[in-house]
């Protein structure tokens, strides 16, 4: 049986899910946020399927981690090739693709249902991305909402960093075992550079890794990494 409590307020750390352990499909992109959220899954559900989005993003080499992840942990993962189906802007810092989660969402709750599974993570976070309205707290509970009508199955849709400051993710990580793992193995950074810092792969002038490193240096000044 599940009970699913979710806070719909600009409070952070309010969200708690609790459930039953059972299987789950996870947006996982090989970046930060998405491999936090694939690890947290790993503690509460006992099978994972993983999917990914070429949607002709610049950063591809994102897609090459998060296979690489995958295989390590024995976890299937499945790319989708939407390529035609976005707008995506990979000139400016910002990267704003418009409409890319409502996409990534619905094509979720699509394949899950032909599995056979009620549950969906993913790592939108609005604490950080208020440039984003897809990824809003109150666009998820509309598009669990939509998704549970128009597919006729009763979705849950989870997002363990939703109220976490960048910083707070980092923390997650450390929490989570898996430090190594999101400095060595994961990518962020929107030109896919190799360069490499102590807090990951990444040139601090985009918006992603100017995220991952300040989140970084703050969850180091507040001894939580």
């Amino acid at each position: 049986m599940y009970l699913i409590l979710i806070n719909g307020s600009n409070f952070k750390n309010m969200q708690k899910i609790i459930y039953n352990m059972k299987k789950a499909v996870i947006l996982f992109s090989g970046g930060q946020d998405s491999t936090t959220c694939l690890y947290w899954a790993k503690q509460n559900f006992t099978e994972i399927y993983a999917i990914g989005f070429d949607y002709g993003q610049k950063h591809k080499i994102e897609i090459e981690a998060a296979q690489k992840i995958c295989d390590k942990e024995n976890i299937n993962y499945k790319i989708f090739d939407i390529k035609n189906l976005l707008n995506v802007n990979n000139e400016t810092n910002l990267r704003i693709t418009e409409g890319r989660n409502t996409l990534f969402l619905t094509l979720a709750g699509i394949y899950a249902k032909s599995l056979g599974v009620t549950d969906l993570i993913t790592g939108t976070c609005q604490m950080d991305f208020n440039d984003y309205p897809d990824c809003r707290r109150k666009f998820i509970d509309s598009i669990q909402l939509t998704l549970s009508l128009g597919i006729d199955i009763d979705f849950r849709i989870h997002t363990p960093l939703m109220y976490l400051t960048k910083a707070e993710t980092w923390k997650m990580a450390k929490d989570l075992n898996i430090l190594d793992i999101i400095i060595n193995d994961t990518r962020t950074d929107y030109n896919g550079s190799d360069i490499f810092n102590e807090w990951g792969y990444g040139v601090n002038d985009n918006h992603a890794t100017e995220l991952r490193a300040k989140g970084y240096y703050e969850a180091k000044q507040n001894n939580w990494i």
